[in-house]
């Protein structure tokens, strides 16, 4: 049951505030110079990891791809493994040496992001196999792109879990573009995911990315679907990504051109954070003033936090060849 109330309401602001700030101070730092790693920044699709983490159980678990930091704090990964593992630090979550395409946080559930296309998919898969055979009440979640829906194993795992009633939820960002590649020039111009989706006789839904209560209504409905032995269900959630594919920049910064600044400009006015902000005032749920007070403490603990990972060691060379 969807046990939506004001509190619910402050939490999935102050996430998707926390979130918002926290990628947006990385991205200062790695323009910076002082990040290696190649960085995916998911700002402007903070919506669809909040109201999706917000919805699960402890003890649900999920996966992701390489635009993973948005997960990885939904799901209530640390933020300090976070960013000291950007910094390629010994307290980062992968020990400094993953970088931010492989967090991993099994403590809550997240057991892990890559980048290699699709394959949330399947390891969600093989989870909610598991989970199934052990008649447990968990689900998996896949997070990935609507790029990885050009993967054929995507649609391997849709049909496998779907013939075998797993539990797995699948959430689509469909952000328009794989890489630099728009829809138009990979799907025909009437293609429709959720109809191929309900042709594997999977539940599909198309909605709104960008408002994080829908997002959150939606992803209730679908887990108690997935919880009660109906199988998959599938949520396409339409969203944009501000920056550039890899790294902290604007697009039209470096004179990219496969999208035009005026495209952006539009999705920018349903900028996520600030439609979350809006609900609150207009229903009178919280103050300006209340809401300006939670996002100056959040901006302390995130620099607070920004602070102890620069402090963190580096690795030590001798342990160069562990876990490997």
């Amino acid at each position: 049951m969807d046990n939506f109330n004001q509190n619910t309401a402050i939490k999935l602001y102050k996430n998707i505030f926390y979130i918002r700030r926290a990628e947006e101070i990385l991205s200062d730092e790695y323009r910076k110079g002082v990040m290696k790693t190649p960085t995916h920044f998911g700002i402007g699709q903070e919506a669809i990891a909040t109201g999706v983490c917000a919805a699960l159980n402890d003890d649900d678990v999920i996966y992701t791809h390489h635009r993973s930091h948005t997960h990885y704090l939904g799901k209530g990964g640390s933020l300090f493994g976070l960013m000291a593992e950007l910094l390629g630090r010994d307290g980062g979550c992968s020990k400094g040496r993953g970088g931010s395409v492989h967090l991993v946080d099994r403590s809550v559930g997240f057991l892990g992001s890559s980048p290699i296309l699709g394959h949330s998919l399947a390891l969600a898969s093989g989870s909610g196999l598991a989970f199934k055979m052990d008649h447990t009440s968990k689900v998996a979640v896949a997070f990935f792109g609507e790029g990885a829906c050009d993967e054929g194993a995507a649609w391997e795992c849709f049909n496998y879990a779907s013939v075998n009633k797993l539990p797995v939820l699948f959430v689509c960002e469909n952000n328009l573009y794989a890489t630099e590649s728009p829809m138009s020039v990979r799907q025909h111009s009437e293609a429709d995911l959720c109809k191929r989706l309900e042709s594997f006789q999977v539940k599909a839904k198309k909605i709104d990315g960008n408002d994080v209560f829908d997002v959150y209504h939606a992803a209730i409905n679908a887990l108690n679907y997935c919880r009660n032995g109906h199988g998959p269900m599938f949520l396409e959630c339409m969203t944009y990504r501000w920056r550039e594919h890899v790294g902290p920049m604007w697009d039209y910064e470096i004179n990219r051109t496969y999208r035009t600044k005026e495209e952006l400009d539009e999705w920018i006015k349903k900028c996520p954070v600030i439609r979350a902000r809006k609900y609150l005032i207009d229903e009178g749920i919280a103050t300006i003033q209340a809401i300006d007070n939670w996002n100056n403490q959040i901006e302390q603990e995130i620099s607070l936090t920004l602070e102890k990972a620069y402090e963190s060691p580096w690795p030590d060379p001798k342990t160069l060849f562990e876990n490997v």
